[in-house]
């Protein structure tokens, strides 16, 4: 008994690792462009950068409904496994890239690798952890995944100390020896059966998985987490893809200082309000059923200032105010987006719903990851952080008017 109560914990702490190299590896590339671009030409412009990370973010959008998919069917502990082997390989090869055009192939297969963790991470914990522990679960998993986009920041500072090849290859090499590791540890736990004649055929896969989407898109409810889900992901993409551009203009620092400063303000941030948002997401839901809803609107409401402060804030106090804000704001309203679905969405098509909420809100990450290249080029990126604001505010309003969920934890299809 004490063993499984404790085991749902283990998983929690396995996967956190998961989370750090699962951001770390794909953000550290946003702050060594400096080093990166003295042997490859192309980084220099703006645009040629915005391109480089919007196709990550297009190709994991596009992948993420299929993986969810997947996870759904099979067991995930292979899934996760496979996954972090495969990124890791790709962080590994990307130290030996000479061209812009391989560093750009290699971010497309790398958004591939890493849209498998995600549903599949989350949907695991959220089978182990019911109700009174989901969102703190969630949360704790969440912090490494803030923690990996923090030590990202510290790309430029390793790579002035020994290359940007190297940092490549070091943190390539930790994961895929940690995939391994796994490989012993890590359970799979479905809260429902999968027999084995539904996997008999293609056809029958095809046609499991479009009763899913049916289920999902016939929930009018899921429509909503859609939206809600993927307006906030507008400035949460141009906080984690752009912020260090904007502290080094903004600031006049060097790249190698304000890419730690950024990326450590913004997710140490969000490291405290998953924390504080999973906790009092379980509490509040307790005694209310729009808990998790109304600790998610609180926030979002906290990014709206954040975002005027950046994009109008004149010093280094504003500055910093606006990125600490706009961090815990955000990361309260990360922490609840799976504990909402749960309250919507039976667990058999958790990992498919959260796969297709990664299509809507990374496509619009990869959106305006490219839209704030140019707009850097412009002169404009300030002024379009602010402008941001009005898509948070209708997704707080549509969220409160339009969900009402009537238990914790959906159970049936």
């Amino acid at each position: 008994m004490k063993e499984k109560a404790i085991y749902p914990w283990v998983v929690v702490g396995l996967l956190w690792l998961v989370g750090v190299l699962n951001y770390l590896d794909r953000q550290m590339l946003s702050t060594m462009k400096p080093s990166m671009m003295v042997d490859i030409a192309e980084l220099a412009k703006a645009e040629s950068f915005g391109r480089l990370m919007a196709i990550f973010l297009w190709i994991y959008a596009l992948m993420s409904p299929i993986s969810g998919i997947i996870a759904d069917r099979i067991n995930r502990k292979w899934l996760i496994v496979g996954s972090l082997f495969t990124w890791s390989s790709v962080t590994l090869g990307m130290g030996f890239a000479q061209t812009f055009d391989q560093l750009y192939v290699l971010r497309a297969i790398m958004g591939i690798s890493e849209a498998f963790y995600i549903p599949a991470g989350l949907s695991l914990i959220a089978d182990y952890h019911l109700g009174k522990t989901r969102s703190f679960a969630i949360g704790i998993h969440t912090t490494g995944i803030y923690l990996g986009q923090a030590l990202g920041g510290f790309g430029a500072t390793i790579a002035t100390k020994l290359s940007w090849h190297s940092t490549f290859f070091l943190f390539g090499i930790i994961g895929m020896v940690y995939s391994f590791i796994l490989l012993f540890f890590l359970k799979e736990k479905k809260t429902y059966k999968v027999e084995s004649t539904e996997r008999s055929s293609f056809k029958t896969e095809l046609s499991m998985a479009f009763n899913a989407f049916r289920i999902l898109f016939g929930n009018v409810a899921f429509w909503v987490l859609l939206f809600y889900f993927s307006a906030p992901s507008l400035p949460g993409w141009a906080v984690k893809n752009w912020v260090p551009t904007l502290f080094s203009e903004t600031l006049h620092l060097d790249m190698s200082e304000a890419g730690p400063l950024a990326t450590m303000t913004t997710a140490l941030a969000s490291l405290a309000g998953v924390l504080l948002g999973g906790y009092v997401s379980d509490r509040w839901s307790q005694h209310n059923l729009k808990g998790r809803i109304y600790t998610g609107v609180i926030g979002l409401a906290l990014t709206i200032p954040a975002l005027f402060l950046l994009g109008y804030g004149s010093g280094f106090g504003f500055i910093l105010l606006g990125g600490l804000c706009f961090g815990l704001g955000f990361g309260i309203f990360d922490v609840n987006n799976m504990p909402i679905l749960c309250q919507f969405v039976s667990s058999r098509y958790r990992a498919t719903g959260y796969g297709l909420m990664n299509l809507v809100g990374i496509s619009a990450g990869a959106a305006i990851t490219s839209f704030m290249g140019k707009s850097a080029d412009a002169g404009n990126m300030r002024h379009d952080f602010a402008k941001l604001t009005i898509v948070v505010a209708i997704a707080i309003i549509l969220q409160l008017v339009t969900l009402h969920p009537k238990t914790i934890n959906k159970t049936e299809a």
